[in-house]
């Protein structure tokens, strides 16, 4: 029996792939790394795959190395799996080649990423997948948390059938960090499914000094031509296997799939082909756009290696006049990019005169919007669409780039949608991974997580995004319309827009420690007016200082995510609150019953910190307000990198980026965060002037300075000093300097200082 379960696409894949495997050769990189974590955490736990056996996990010291082990364990008769993404798949090329030279039954799970060109990218798009489409891997997408955990059962049955080897791809981060609750496959049912037989045969031709054969010969220019067109054969069946086992998915979960599925209107004249998570934006947008009269659809593909193109025109409707081909890769001086060619050749090959043009969209995990997806469309009813386009970026160097002229909000109705400002280590993150689990575990509404970091990480940038439904959620874009915001750091309202996009009557958190007549002061003018106009019920908690009171440190997270429940109204809150109860005795009883208790505390206290702002009509029309700190006249901070951290860099043009990717040195110093919510306050009478503190300081917001006899005399009353030891600074003054604005609140400097 399967049940529904709260989990993340590499959750999802690692699920299945751990169920078929023997062997699991792994090396980590971003964002594959949980899919090993959560197999190896199984190993641990003793859990057995649906052949009764733990899965053999091996990590080796590169990719290199953990391909090299997927090609040995396959050659020995184990059934074998990997997971990696970007720069890591491209470094497995040597051994794919091998693999599926061999007609080897392996599968490698990818959350699909950027390559490293102009610069490094940690995010996802399809330029590591695309590298490999020539090796000979058969090659197999998943749009959705739900599909991965679907279309990678078909990957490892479709594998062992076909005896070739299969790339499971999906959209790192998107997909594979985004919660959604889903139905899981059992294992019982996942091996009724397999072809024991063709395992038999698999095993059988292993390498084997019991009855030796040898592979991997050196061939000549007389037959190796022809040894690479005796496969053929497998590749020809290969998408009818794959089409059988998407067949006995749906009979298993009520869930079909096809090679080729399309969606949206029966009579469309105008549809978009690609693949990957932007699908899920794109059907919802066509539905949207559908229901107010027009004619579109969407051609989702699946199994894009081998290219099935009789299957392909099959599913498209009779009626389409116009096709665009959107590819989430960048091929440069190519006549097209990858899907755009195939789509192309497809027609070509079998005389049909559809008008086809390609675009480019999504690169680096650029979003990709209803609003753009209608642009798409739009593009396609001129009379000569543009062609080669990009969609997203303000190109204003080739102009390729189409025009969003309005925007459009396509989310099912009824969809409930919060947004997190949290300070990367607070905890906001993993509180509201459990917020999503806690309504998805006790609800029949669907739900979706999805956490955007800046790549600090801790001490960093994020941003949580939940939505709660009656309906499938398929928005796989940030919200750009909130029903609720909660800002978690203070210092954020002058450093980004935290209340754009709220909508009339929505809800406003903000936890910081002022009155509303600190407001008049703190608050920027823009976000009093937007909260004035759009009549925002706004709210405030001291969570810190709360967090203080009941022993909970600097952890916020608790008492923000039961502050939300109280206002979003998702679910009733009493019951909120006795399921985060319940989780915190279950998580922490372990550690001793004064750690629930104060969890228990910091659950009541979220709830009973709420005060109400009751702000005055004249901030709509505000011009009075906290300013942005200005640090620097620096040119080439202020038009580049300060709308970069202001969350702007969306909207920064094609002619304003550096061709090479080289950028100036020394701009960090400018960058003036001010996020620490407990700053370090120096005590003369005690310091010993070690200089420690300093030292360990991660970001030099701790300087020592020496002031001669003639600064001192001249230095302000309330300016801070010592006598300075050493002969050598015999009548100076010593002061131990904080900057406030480069501090992060890590406390190095107070558990380092010998003198405290």
């Amino acid at each position: 029996m399967s049940k529904k379960m709260t989990i993340d696409g590499n959750t999802a894949a690692a699920h299945i792939a751990y169920a078929f495997s023997d062997v699991a050769a792994i090396y980590p990189i971003t964002p594959s790394s949980t899919m090993a974590e959560v197999a190896d955490e199984w190993v641990s736990a003793g859990r057995k795959n649906i052949f009764g056996q733990e899965v053999k996990i091996a990590e080796m010291q590169s990719e290199g190395g953990a391909a090299g082990a997927v090609h040995g364990s396959l050659v020995a008769g184990a059934l074998t799996t990997t997971f990696t993404a970007s720069q890591g798949l491209l470094l497995m090329i040597p051994n794919m080649y091998k693999i599926a030279g061999e007609l080897l039954p392996g599968v490698f799970h990818v959350t699909a990423r950027s390559l490293a060109a102009h610069a490094l990218s940690i995010f996802g798009d399809h330029s590591d997948v695309m590298s490999v489409r020539q090796t000979g891997f058969t090659m197999l997408s998943s749009s959705s948390v739900q599909e991965v955990m679907d279309l990678a059962a078909v990957a490892h049955l479709s594998s062992i059938k076909g005896s070739l080897p299969v790339l499971h791809f999906f959209d790192g981060f998107r997909t594979s960090h985004e919660l959604q609750k889903i139905d899981t496959i059992d294992y019982e049912d996942l091996a009724k499914l397999v072809d024991m037989e063709a395992i038999t045969r698999f095993r059988e031709r292993a390498l084997n000094p019991e009855h030796p054969h040898q592979k991997g010969t050196a061939q000549n220019p007389d037959i190796y031509f022809q040894g690479r067109e005796a496969a053929n054969e497998y590749y020809n069946k290969f998408p009818e296997i794959v089409q059988h086992y998407m067949d006995e998915i749906g009979n298993l979960t009520g869930r079909h799939y096809h090679l080729f599925d399309y969606v949206g209107a029966p009579d469309a004249e105008r549809v978009i082909i690609l693949m990957g998570s932007g699908a899920e934006t794109v059907e919802e947008t066509a539905e949207y756009l559908n229901k107010k009269g027009e004619k579109v659809g969407l051609l989702k593909v699946r199994l894009f290696r081998p290219f099935a193109t009789e299957k392909f025109l099959e599913a498209l409707p009779k009626t389409v006049k116009k096709v665009t081909v959107l590819d989430r890769t960048k091929e440069p001086g190519a006549i097209g990019d990858p899907l755009y060619t195939d789509v192309v050749s497809a027609f070509g090959e079998n005389g049909k005169t559809i008008e086809v043009v390609g675009g480019r969209y999504g690169l680096g995990s650029k979003e990709f919007t209803p609003s753009m997806v209608k642009a798409v469309y739009d593009n396609m009813s001129v009379k000569a669409p543009k062609n080669h386009f990009t969609v997203g970026i303000v190109d204003d160097v080739t102009n390729s780039s189409l025009e969003i002229p309005e925007h459009i909000d396509a989310a099912s109705e009824g969809t409930i949608r919060c947004k997190f400002y949290g300070l990367g280590s607070d905890g906001t993150v993993g509180a509201n991974k459990n917020s999503i689990k806690i309504i998805g575990d006790h609800t029949d509404m669907y739900v979706q997580g999805y956490f955007a970091y800046d790549s600090k990480k801790s001490g960093g940038f994020t941003v949580s995004h939940l939505r709660f439904g009656k309906t499938p959620i398929k928005s796989t874009y940030l919200i750009d319309v909130a029903d609720f915001i909660a800002c978690h750091n203070p210092s954020y309202v002058t450093r980004y827009d935290v209340a754009d996009g709220i909508k009339e009557g929505g809800v406003f958190l903000l936890n910081s420690p002022w009155t509303l007549e600190d407001m008049e002061r703190e608050l920027p003018a823009e976000m009093k007016r937007i909260i004035a106009k759009k009549k925002v019920r706004f709210y405030n908690i001291d969570a810190i200082e709360i967090a203080k009171k009941v022993g909970m440190g600097n952890r916020i997270n608790t008492i923000m995510l039961s502050a939300f429940f109280k206002l979003a109204e998702v679910i009733p809150v009493d019951d909120a609150i006795k399921y985060m109860k319940a989780a915190a005795k279950k998580s922490y009883e372990k550690k001793g019953e004064a750690i629930v208790q104060n969890n228990y505390k910091a659950i009541d206290a979220g709830v009973d910190g709420l005060v109400q702002i009751k702000y005055p009509e004249s901030w709509a029309t505000t011009t009075e307000g906290a300013e942005p700190l200005s640090v620097t006249d620096d040119k080439y901070f202020n038009s580049f990198v300060k709308p970069i951290l202001a969350q702007r860099g969306d909207k920064i043009p094609v002619s304003m980026m550096s061709k090479d990717g080289s950028v100036p040195t020394g701009t960090t110093k400018y960058e003036k965060r001010g996020i620490a919510v407990e700053i370090p306050e120096w005590n003369p009478d005690t310091c010993i002037q070690c200089n420690q503190c300093s030292l360990v300081c991660p970001h030099a917001a701790i300087r020592p300075v020496i002031l001669t006899a003639e600064e001192a005399a001249n230095m302000p009353e309330t300016f801070k000093t010592a006598e300075a030891k050493g002969k050598e600074f015999a009548g100076m003054r010593f002061r131990m300097q904080v900057s406030p604005l480069d501090c992060t609140g890590c406390k190095n400097c107070a558990d380092v200082c010998p003198s405290k």
